[in-house]
């Protein structure tokens, strides 16, 4: 069945043809306009494709939209559809940790290390609350505010929680949806499998345990530009011994990011929309045009922390002083330039990486070790161009995961703030 049809289609035609007689003879006033129903977004129609729809299946998370407009069809009352979103948002979320981190049934021969039912389960979700009929009506700032308690709680953001005391070391490491869906509607984000493997975890260094929790962030510029972000990190930062934002970068490679510019390149995002700006944050009069990392760089790229090479990457792009064309710069930026491009480029990794760091800044944390880590791109084994998984593709995945949690801990034991 189509994620984006229409319940009970037939029988609502059924009922049109019965009542047209009627109908036609009464007063137009009489004869109650049709509620429009909402559009489903590009993200939500990418639903209907084939390997979506497996990887749901094949993990379980086939049910998780039914279950959801089951209990939003219930509610009577604002309040009510607002505690079953987050009810559900925040279930989904548990349950794809628990699921990575081989609690409770997998549910399917899909990898337990699978982001992608998450991300697909939650369109699912966003689908039916935003095409749901209230019948006490709604408006659509209200639908709107609904959405967005569904985003945060489904994707870790308001499930960040340190325990109280000073005996343990707070780290908080964030990652993102997949995306570039168009070109292959198959992609995984390893950054985002990360996130799900490490959420509340505990690591050992020689300085002690730290707890690691963690939060999915969307590939969408609007949401950054309405401050996702600062909203989520905001009130933990003070807090934190350390953190990490985390997004797919190059091919058999990983980057620590040193500088991070304020500037978008208008790359599509997964609604198809592009923005081509300086990055939009609160109070721009201040605004640098580069922040930098305070992740220990070199420790992390001298140890041995996986079988992916790892960077110190400090090339940015730049329009210098005084000039009018960009150019590279492989050893950073230079004084009074303006941003085209930071290390991890000028799309929303880039961007995530400035926003959190400038956050960092404004906070007066000079002291808290923080940046962007740039992992490879997963790739799937060669001459797999159809079937959503295969061995070479887990064990990537995997690997991945394994050596972002390795320069955690390294960074963790190589403090230098």
């Amino acid at each position: 069945m189509s994620p984006i049809r229409p319940r009970h289609a037939s029988l609502g035609l059924a009922l049109i043809t019965l009542a047209s007689p009627l109908l036609a003879v009464l007063p137009a006033a009489a004869a109650a306009e049709p509620k429009a129903t909402p559009a489903a977004t590009v993200e939500e129609q990418r639903l209907e494709r084939a390997a979506p729809q497996e990887i749901l299946r094949r993990s379980g998370f086939d049910t998780v939209a039914a279950d959801f407009a089951e209990t939003l069809g219930e509610a009577r009352s604002y309040a009510a559809a607002e505690r079953a979103v987050v009810r559900h948002g925040s279930r989904l979320w548990q349950r794809a940790v628990d699921r990575a981190q081989g609690r409770g049934p997998a549910g399917g021969d899909l990898s337990r290390d699978d982001d992608r039912p998450l991300y697909w389960a939650r369109l699912g979700m966003t689908l039916e609350l935003r095409q749901w009929q209230a019948p006490f009506g709604i408006g659509e700032a209200a639908r709107v505010k609904l959405l967005d308690r569904l985003e945060r709680s489904s994707r870790g953001q308001d499930a960040i929680r340190f325990p109280a005391g000073k005996g343990m070391k707070r780290v908080l490491v964030t990652g993102f949806d997949p995306f570039t869906l168009d070109r292959d509607v198959r992609i995984s984000n390893p950054s985002g499998a990360t996130a799900l493997a490490l959420d509340g975890t505990v690591v050992r260094t020689a300085d002690g345990p730290a707890r690691i929790e963690t939060a999915v962030f969307p590939v969408r510029w609007q949401d950054f530009a309405d401050g996702t972000v600062e909203r989520t990190l905001r009130p933990h930062l003070p807090h934190l011994d350390l953190f990490a934002t985390v997004s797919q970068g190059r091919v058999g490679r990983i980057d620590v990011e040193r500088f991070n510019g304020a500037w978008r390149g208008g790359f599509p995002d997964n609604e198809n929309v592009s923005r081509k700006e300086t990055v939009p944050v609160s109070d721009p009069a201040s605004q640098p045009q580069w922040t930098a990392t305070t992740l220990p760089y070199r420790e992390i790229v001298a140890a041995d922390t996986g079988r992916f090479p790892v960077y110190d990457n400090t090339s940015v792009t730049e329009i210098p002083a005084g000039a009018t064309a960009p150019v590279v710069r492989p050893g950073g930026p230079t004084a009074g330039s303006t941003a085209r491009a930071g290390g991890g480029g000028d799309y929303l990794s880039n961007e995530i990486a400035y926003r959190a760091t400038l956050l960092r800044d404004r906070l007066g944390l000079d002291d808290l070790p923080g940046g962007h880590v740039h992992t490879p791109v997963l790739q799937f084994g060669a001459g797999n161009t159809t079937e959503v998984t295969d061995p070479d593709f887990v064990r990537n995945r995997l690997d991945i995961v394994a050596q972002v949690r390795a320069i955690v801990v390294t960074a963790l034991c190589h403090q230098r703030w």
